[in-house]
């Protein structure tokens, strides 16, 4: 079924749009950059699932949110350095033929995920 994220910004109470992510395997110790992109106006990645069901394969995988950058464009007040920098969220697919659903709830200090629908 796939791969696909969903990110909330709970400082403002919305999507984070303009949000960049990255995509990464990290299977066998190896790193490999499969994604870059931005999110949409619903805090989804714009060209719909990251990795479709039979792109995902078993294995490792890590999602890079740029948490910092999105809450400076928006015009929060952050301290330097900041508390937050990048939120990286690694987790594995054991069963590729189910979809993963990786959301990300957000703000400059906290965050908190789950295995989504």
């Amino acid at each position: 079924m796939g791969l696909s994220t969903h990110v909330l910004d709970t400082m403002h109470g919305c999507p984070a749009s303009g949000m960049a992510v990255q995509l990464y395997a990290t299977d066998d110790s190896a790193i490999k950059l499969i994604k870059v992109f931005t999110l949409n106006a619903d805090g989804r990645n714009p060209d719909g699932l990251l990795l479709t069901a039979d792109e995902l394969k078993i294995g490792t995988y890590r999602l890079v949110f740029d948490v910092a950058s999105y809450f400076k464009a928006r015009g929060a007040a952050l301290p330097e350095p900041n508390f937050l920098n990048q939120v990286s969220l690694d987790f594995g697919v054991a069963n590729p033929k189910q979809h993963y659903h990786v959301p990300l709830l957000v703000s400059p200090w906290s965050y908190s995920t789950y295995r989504g629908s």
